[in-house]
């Protein structure tokens, strides 16, 4: 019986992982359909921010807190600076996010250094179904979870939600109708940031923060996003729902390594069956 819930856990351990990571790219790629290779180093920015909040002594939800904001202003500066001379232009915004990728890794090294810096936790340890699990990482899947219900309510239930979906489906329409396409962009450009910085923010007790850290978890989201289809969070859900538990399993079943591999076969599998995508033949929406 414990090792039946040890599965369990492990797999909606992935799956809210899964949906931690993928979150802010769903919205910046699958919303504005912005390539956003620097999706990795929004998170680094995030993390960086949680571990020197926590240095300076601040508790740890606050260092979150700090991270979301961190990354999100950083978004708002570069959609600002960068991205908005290049919306319908995919090549160019891949090139521009690769090059600000580098660029942000260069300038953290620079500060930081090349080691990873670590931060601990007053979370103890919980007894679960006859084991014992850390009390943080089910801290991490209700922050997931929570998360997603928080951009699906934004999306769905309120006014700036609606012009959001609005704006990116039919842009011309809007502007006809006096919406600021500009402001509109940039303050989704900065959400999805703000996301990933969160996301970062949370991982770092875990993983630790470095420069090279994005790079752990971008093509994971990408994979995630682009199996999802056009329907950025049912099917940035989905997604992680089916890729998390795959992972979960296989990992508790052999290996971390074959769990990540199976999950990469799963994708092809998935993209060569539904070329569109989980959601590639459901309404437009969220």
């Amino acid at each position: 019986m414990t090792s039946l819930y040890t599965g369990l856990y492990l797999v909606v351990f992935s799956i809210s992982l899964m949906l931690l990571i993928s979150l802010g790219l769903a919205v910046i790629f699958g919303m504005m359909k912005v390539i956003n290779l620097a999706h990795g180093e929004f998170m680094m920015v995030g993390g960086y921010a949680c571990v020197l909040s926590a240095n300076a002594g601040a508790p740890l939800w606050l260092g979150v807190l700090a991270g979301g904001v961190a990354a999100g202003v950083a978004g708002i500066v570069v959609e600002r600076l960068v991205i908005r001379f290049l919306y319908g232009r995919m090549v160019d915004t891949l090139l521009a996010t690769w090059g600000l990728s580098l660029l942000f890794v260069g300038a953290a090294t620079t500060v930081f250094g090349a080691s990873s810096m670590g931060m601990s936790t007053d979370f103890a340890n919980v007894s679960l179904g006859g084991m014992s699990v850390s009390s943080y990482n089910l801290a991490i899947c209700a922050f997931s979870f929570s998360l997603v219900a928080l951009c699906w309510w934004l999306a769905v239930r309120t006014k700036a939600g609606l012009i959001v979906r609005g704006t990116m489906q039919a842009s011309e329409m809007a502007a006809c109708l006096g919406v600021d396409r500009d402001r509109v962009y940039m303050a989704t450009f900065g959400l999805g940031s703000c996301l990933a910085g969160l996301a970062g923010a949370a991982l770092a007790p875990l993983t630790g923060v470095s420069p090279a850290m994005g790079g752990f978890f971008v093509a994971k989201a990408f994979i995630t996003v682009i199996v999802g289809g056009h329907l950025p969070l049912v099917g940035a859900s989905a997604a992680s729902s089916l890729f998390g538990a795959i992972d979960g399993v296989v990992s508790y079943a052999y290996s971390s390594v074959l769990g990540e591999v199976s999950m990469l076969i799963a994708a092809v599998l998935l993209l060569r069956m539904l070329p569109l995508g989980i959601t590639g033949r459901m309404k437009r929406g969220m």
